[in-house]
Parts: structure tokens; sequence; C-alpha cells
């Protein structure tokens, strides 16, 4: 038996403010529907920016849990923060040694290891 990734689904009220941050920090295509916009980025399967209109972003790091969050690596970290920030993304936790955290415009967490 196999199990296989199929996609990533990422919720978002704003979807075009979501699937652009993501497409600027990945690169790849976007296909987009009312609904969805479909982000392919190299090999992985496909990440989807899903309408979701209730949808608020998580208060971490208050002492909430999260669900689920991506890691990215980058062999110049300063350069991604500069785009995460330009993008739109936010600083979760202040700079220091190891991974950097940030959130997206729609507030999912993700860290952005050295490579």
């Amino acid at each position: 038996m196999t199990i296989s990734l199929t996609a990533l689904i990422v919720d978002a009220a704003d979807l075009e403010s979501e699937s652009s941050f993501w497409h600027r920090l990945l690169g790849g295509s976007i296909t987009r529907t009312a609904t969805h916009h479909f982000l392919r980025v190299d090999d992985f399967p496909v990440i989807v920016i899903q309408h979701a209109p209730g949808h608020v972003p998580p208060q971490w790091p208050d002492g909430t849990s999260q669900q689920m969050h991506v890691d990215l690596t980058s062999d110049d970290v300063a350069t991604a923060d500069r785009r995460v920030l330009d993008g739109g993304g936010r600083r979760l936790r202040p700079d220091r040694k190891g991974p950097r955290v940030y959130a997206s415009p729609a507030g999912h967490p993700f860290c952005v290891r050295p490579a």
C-alpha cells in the first residue's frame, strides 16, 4: 500500500492575497477559479488556496496550538526574510538562531530554516 501527498490545502478569506504571497515566495504557476487558487511549484503536488470566508487567522503564539505548519529552507535566510515581509508575511518570533517563524497574510505559520 502507498499513501501519497496530493495537495496542501490553505484556508484564506482573501484568495488573491494568500495565493500571491505563496507564489511570490516559492515561484511556480497559479491556476485560479472562483473558490480555489492552485499553486504548482516544481515537484510538489500542489498548494491549494481554498476560499474560506469565515477564516480568522490564529492568534499564535499566545498559547494556542498549531494544527499544522510548513517548513521551508533557504540558502540566503536574510533575503528570504525580506521576501516574506515584502510579500505581506509577518514575523511571529523575533530573529534568533535557528528557524525563523512567520505567518502568511491569512495567518498560517511557517518556518524558514537555513539550507
